[in-house]
């Protein structure tokens, strides 16, 4: 799992690390923002198999005090962090899933600050409350940590303003819903104007697709403070339905950048490097008597183009180095587009299977690169949250159904398009990011769908150093510890 709250451009950032409760034991996976030349922190699997590690350090906002159940009336910026909570140990439920190959179950619950809330008899009388003084606005900075589903975020009688989204600006719009990825992380502002009471906090999953998933409904209350009578019923938000990927869409397209004079982007025009990425839900046959027990003697797999990527045995960053920066000699190449072109979203006779190795993205330093993804209609269709180690970049365009390349670019954001790391793919559509390679380093990009990373939904993005010792790798320090 990931977890990030990444600080407003401009703002001090302090580093801590936050872990979320998942089961007896707890996990988390740290996560780094855009840095540059912290090549050495971020974005490397360093372990053998399907399960993944990363060297990085972990950026989040520290509450000004320690976030608790109740948070103080005084309190204005807050760090909400949404989870999966799992009766059973998380590497059992992973180990279940490899032996045979089939989708891990689900989790028990969601978690709001570590409490499943009232609908939970373990949470009644622990469920997550927020304090408020009527007239105040609060700043909620939500982080998804959701392992395996979308979500939709919803507070009883209260709108939410977004002002901010993987740590960059938006412009601010008002909205009564939140459509969360994985992995991404909201800003919004909540202003207590309503009448003194209770008011639910409500967070429930987005899933458009027949795969299975956590199909509950966790709360959290927002009390006001002052003198009144606790009210009987309590008033709950109403949400989209579980599987509006209309509403979804119409939240993502809202994200825009400011993109005035304080706040200007770069958005890369001149684009040297173009991938058209499809993205897919694959098989695998399995040898016999391996217990695999997907459609037959098969398991579950995930693909970029074809290639279900294979986690390396040592760390790619320290490979990279130590074989003085040559790719081929650690890695082949991931094609720029798919090996066989086909109706993406509409197919019926495609092979689910697919094949695995280890297949890079490599560029230049200074490459202007342009990705689409596109999601196909192979296997168990659905959104893909997608995200980028090391950098933040543009979500230029959005859409359903098969990219058209005569005409879809012709109607990119190009103005003010929104500055994140983590974007939702749209189950049978398209989008696309533009950003400019100018971190060198070896940086992973992977479905947020811990599941579908698993399963080898992901691949490597190798930058070349620069020309000077500025845009260059730095070596490993000295006190960094070896990989094992």
């Amino acid at each position: 799992m990931e977890l990030d709250s990444r600080g407003i451009h401009g703002q001090m950032v302090q580093s801590t690390l936050l872990n979320v409760q998942l089961s007896q034991g707890e996990i988390s996976h740290r996560r780094s923002i855009c840095q540059p030349r912290k090549e050495q922190s971020g974005g490397m699997p360093t372990v053998t198999g399907r399960v993944s590690q990363f060297m990085e350090p972990s950026k989040f906002f520290r509450p000004r005090e320690p976030v608790t159940r109740s948070i103080s009336l005084m309190e204005t910026k807050l760090l909400f962090s949404v989870a999966s909570w799992y009766k059973s140990k998380v590497m059992d439920v992973l180990n279940e899933a490899l032996a045979t190959g089939g989708d891990p179950n689900v989790s028990d619950a969601y978690t709001i600050n570590g409490e499943p809330g009232d609908l939970y008899n373990c949470s009644k009388e622990t469920m997550y409350s927020l304090l408020v003084e009527t007239g105040k606005t609060y700043l909620l900075r939500i982080v998804n940590a959701i392992l395996n589903e979308e979500m939709f975020f919803a507070i009883a009688n209260h709108n939410m303003t977004v002002v901010g989204s993987d740590g960059a600006y938006v412009k601010p719009f008002s909205t009564d819903y939140l459509f969360i990825t994985p992995g991404q992380t909201m800003d919004v502002l909540v202003t207590a104007n309503q009448s003194a009471s209770y008011y639910y906090m409500v967070l429930t999953p987005f899933l458009d697709t027949e795969s299975s998933y956590d199909n509950t409904t966790s709360r959290a209350l927002i009390k006001y403070s002052g003198n009144y009578t606790t009210p009987s019923s309590i008033p709950t938000p109403t949400f989209p339905n579980i599987s509006d990927s209309i509403s979804a869409q119409l939240f993502v397209v809202r994200l825009k950048s400011l993109a005035d004079a304080a706040h200007p982007i770069n958005v890369p025009k001149n684009i040297t490097r173009q991938y058209f990425m499809t993205v897919s839900v694959n098989l695998f046959a399995c040898p016999n008597s391996t217990g695999c027990t997907v459609d037959g003697n098969n398991k579950l797999a995930a693909s970029l183009n074809n290639n279900s990527f294979v986690l390396p045995s040592t760390a790619l960053l320290q490979e990279y180095y130590d074989n003085n920066f040559n790719v081929s000699r650690i890695a082949d190449q991931l094609p720029n587009k798919p090996p066989t072109p086909f109706n993406y979203t509409t197919v019926a006779n495609m092979s689910t299977y697919t094949n695995e190795g280890r297949r890079v993205i490599t560029l230049n330093h200074g490459d202007e690169v342009e990705i689409v993804f596109q999601g196909t209609n192979i296997g168990a269709t659905q959104n893909h949250p997608m995200h980028l180690h090391g950098y933040s970049f543009y979500l230029v365009g959005t859409g359903s159904a098969d990219f058209d390349n005569g005409t879809d670019p012709g109607r990119f954001n190009l103005v003010d398009p929104p500055e994140v790391n983590t974007i939702a793919v749209p189950r049978k559509g398209w989008s696309a990011i533009r950003f400019k390679a100018d971190n060198p380093g070896v940086w992973f990009m992977h479905c947020h769908f811990e599941r579908h990373t698993t399963w080898g939904m992901s691949t490597v993005v190798i930058v070349k150093n620069g020309g000077t010792k500025k845009t260059s790798m730095r070596p490993p320090p000295s006190y960094m510890p070896s990989c094992s």
